[in-house]
């Protein structure tokens, strides 16, 4: 029998999980706060928190708890309070802070923390290098970008043989839908079958996004951008400086003018004493007309108050927060770079994900509170406080020579907004707007013809249903209204698999191997993975549907665990 699943928290992200396990077969209970319309049989309305609430959803029965509430604080008190009631319960927790994530999972057994945010960003990323990917895969310690191909008369791949596409090791095979019968994708490969026209195809690529080389031009160029940056922040200091200088030397060329006998050094320490008014040579000027002495105290007023106005801004340098701030503030760069509009969850790891591949990041956000900007200052992007609605702050990022903006913040309305403004600022420019509903993201993208609208809630709520069915995954995917799941299967003794031949394996539980890890540490692929036989210690990298993940329930591992920090997935 298959495992009752609970969710917990049925707001937009919650709901969309709990429609998508119902719609793979899953035997699903919601808990929600509010009774929702046409929801009766399988929803328990009440205080998510209570233990009451949890009991009447059947939380000592169930094998696997969804927390997916929006609220971390809460998340963790039904954590505890499910724990307390069913301490062997497998809890999918949904957390905003992905540190406290990581250690609630080294901490807890069975504990899987999932963030939408960390899901969805890579997905942002691989749009705004042009790739239209639906998800993500974990291969070879990268992350591929997943794509849907869907034949159709004009595609290139029609009449393409899949054996010719399962050969190539850049581009790995997950699930095959024919429009016609129920082949699998290994019996296709076996049987040289050929691409028909309403086939479609799940594939993900090896990632090769266009990375510009840290060259000595580019150096140079940076160079020259930190020296900008100075001059703006230093330039009201510098003109105060110059015109010191410029009084000193009008004074000193005025006395040595009146007496050629004052050598041009005294004249030039008495101008200094006296405009700063340290004093010395005073012999220069008692002895001078009555107009030199006029001449003398008007360039005392005037060095007092020059001299004034330098030691404010020494002292706003010196002893205030300017110069420590512009230390730490990067530059913006001039070309080739990503500005990223919100930074929340979803924009600052859109930052993490591109500044770890190299690319220059600028940030623009509105909130001078904001709670990830010292997590921006401390990666040394640069940060624009700004509305970036408006044409001057988008100019000021240096919109014209980026390569892409990303609209991200938590208001549809003014992604929308800065979207259209950027348009009409670079009209080239690919332009990645968030959105929250995954019905509207497509219809924004179809009538304002945007780059790509994505919502963050369609991307990840497959991740939770796919983890809540089969443990922690390695990526998902919808084709057909099929929600498949990438997983490690551990092979032990007692593994249905063990044993067998991964082609006759796949054919028999309908799955697609992606490689496999050996005891010897030797990975197979292609032609060498389908002839392979299963043995114990065999880590196995596979894609099946969702609803035949019952066949990995009957066989629970013995020992061990899947290496390489992706745990069991049995």
């Amino acid at each position: 029998m298959k495992p009752r699943i609970i969710v917990c928290g049925l707001g937009r992200t919650g709901y969309t999980i709990y429609s998508l396990l119902r719609q793979q077969g899953a035997t699903v209970i919601g808990i929600s706060t509010e009774p929702l319309a046409g929801e009766q049989t399988n929803v328990v309305v009440g205080d998510l928190r209570s233990a009451s609430t949890l009991m009447k959803a059947g939380i000592v029965e169930a094998h696997t708890l969804v927390i997916a509430s929006n609220d971390d604080a809460e998340n963790l008190a039904i954590l505890v309070q499910a724990r307390i009631l069913n301490p062997q319960i497998q809890v999918i927790n949904r957390l905003f802070n992905t540190n406290l994530g990581d250690r609630l999972d080294r901490t807890l057994p069975q504990h899987t923390t999932m963030s939408v945010s960390s899901l969805a960003a890579p997905v942002f990323m691989f749009a705004a290098f042009g790739n239209h990917a639906i998800g993500q895969l974990k291969l070879y310690n990268q992350t591929w970008p997943i794509y849907e191909e869907y034949i159709d008369a004009n595609h290139p791949w029609l009449g393409m043989s899949l054996t010719a596409l399962w050969e190539n090791p850049h581009r790995m095979l997950i699930y095959y839908l024919p429009h016609h019968g129920k082949t699998d994708l290994v019996s296709g490969v076996l049987q040289e079958r050929e691409l028909q026209i309403g086939d479609r195809l799940i594939l993900a690529t090896e990632p090769s996004p266009k990375k510009f080389q840290t060259s000595a031009i580019a150096k140079i160029g940076k160079f020259v951008t930190y020296l900008r940056q100075f001059q703006q922040h230093f330039q009201s200091s510098v003109l105060v400086t110059l015109f010191l200088c410029l009084t000193i030397l009008i004074a000193t060329f005025t006395y040595t003018t009146i007496n050629w006998e004052i050598p041009i050094v005294d004249a030039l320490y008495f101008s200094v004493g006296m405009i700063t008014g340290a004093g010395g040579q005073e012999e220069v000027a008692e002895k001078a007309p009555a107009a030199i002495k006029l001449f003398t105290a008007f360039m005392m007023l005037i060095g007092a108050g020059i001299v004034g106005i330098g030691y404010a801004l020494l002292n706003d340098w010196v002893l205030g927060t300017r110069f420590r701030k512009l230390l730490e503030t990067a530059p913006i760069p001039q070309r080739h770079h990503y500005i990223v509009c919100g930074l929340g969850g979803i924009g600052m790891e859109t930052v993490r994900q591109l500044h770890a591949k190299g690319y220059d990041v600028v940030i623009i956000e509105s909130d001078p509170k904001c709670r990830f900007l010292n997590t921006a200052y401390a990666l040394k992007v640069p940060v624009i406080i700004s509305d970036a609605c408006l044409a001057t702050t988008l100019e000021s990022a240096n919109i014209q020579q980026a390569e892409s903006l990303f609209a991200v913040t938590s208001n549809d309305t003014i992604n929308l907004e800065i979207a259209l403004s950027s348009k009409g600022l670079v009209p080239k420019l690919r332009v990645i707007v968030r959105n929250q509903d995954p019905h509207f993201a497509k219809l924004f993208q179809q009538v304002f013809d945007l780059d790509s609208v994505l919502s963050p809630i369609d991307l990840a709520a497959p991740s939770f249903a796919a983890a809540a069915l089969g443990g922690r995954i390695l990526g998902n995917g919808m084709t057909g209204g099929s929600l498949w799941v990438a997983l490690a299967a551990l092979i032990t003794p007692s593994h249905p698999f063990c044993g067998q031949r991964v082609e006759d394996a796949a054919m028999q539980a309908d799955f697609v191997p992606l490689y496999l890890e050996t005891t010897y540490h030797h990975v197979m692929h292609s032609w060498e993975l389908l002839e392979a036989t299963l043995t114990p210690g065999d880590v196995l990298y596979l894609t099946m549907p969702a609803s035949q993940l019952d066949q990995l329930w009957r066989v629970k591992p013995s020992s061990g665990a899947v290496r390489g920090n992706q745990g069991n997935r049995e």
